[in-house]
């Protein structure tokens, strides 16, 4: 219980820390949806871990139609977890969280489908998980990485490393960019392949529409 309730007093501190807008430590503990989130998956996570597994689904459940935020009291979440706003955020059975993580609305730690046994991400300390972006996968976002939003991670994310994209790519790490054989063709130098690939069709639309002006300014053959 001494543990439980300096685990809770972290996780308090860690949204003072983190969200500019909170005013008071009532504030966050009455009316902040995500850290009522994680204190009611502490509870249910321990009911977990000594097999009570109903009463551990219907906590987690409970403060899911309260909060908006479903988390499986299999995860295995460390100390300082901020999940801000949070409606949305979704994390599996197997997902191991470590310490002083933050998560964005709309987050997914989930799997694909075709894993068995260990299904979901693993995330190590001081990972940040923009709004919108799902990992998923049995795979490790390493240490004081950052995932930015609207990514879909799919592969492993080393320490220190920024990924973006659909799927995601890792763009940066330890600060410096990281080189890929196709961002000569970047014009605008944002290594997202999505904007790459916008950037393409955009160039191949300018093509077609020079073409087609070609063709209605030739003359005619009849």
């Amino acid at each position: 219980m001494l543990l439980l309730f300096r685990t809770l007093k972290e996780d308090l501190n860690a949204v003072m820390e983190r969200d500019p807008a909170a005013r008071s430590r009532w504030e966050v503990f009455f009316l902040y949806s995500g850290f009522k989130a994680v204190r009611s998956h502490r509870k249910a996570h321990w009911c977990f871990q000594h097999n009570l597994k109903f009463l551990a689904r219907w906590i987690s459940q409970r403060s899911r139609k309260k909060t908006g935020i479903e988390i499986h009291p299999g995860a295995q979440i460390g100390r300082g977890l901020f999940i801000d706003h949070g409606m949305g955020v979704v994390i599996g059975e197997t997902t191991q969280i470590g310490d002083n993580c933050t998560l964005y609305q709309g987050v997914t730690l989930g799997g694909t489908g075709k894993d068995h046994g260990k299904r979901h991400p693993t995330l190590g300390d001081n990972v940040l998980v923009g709004a919108g972006a799902k990992v998923l996968g049995p795979f490790t976002v390493g240490d004081n990485a950052r995932v930015a939003a609207g990514a879909v991670v799919l592969d492993a994310v080393p320490p220190d490393a920024t990924a973006v994209g659909v799927p995601a790519r890792v763009v940066r790490i330890g600060g410096k960019r990281v080189q890929h054989p196709c961002d000569d063709m970047d014009q605008i130098h944002v290594a997202d392949p999505v904007s790459m690939e916008l950037c393409r069709l955009r160039g191949e639309m300018e093509r077609l529409q020079k073409r087609l002006e070609a063709l209605e300014g030739a003359p005619s053959q009849e």
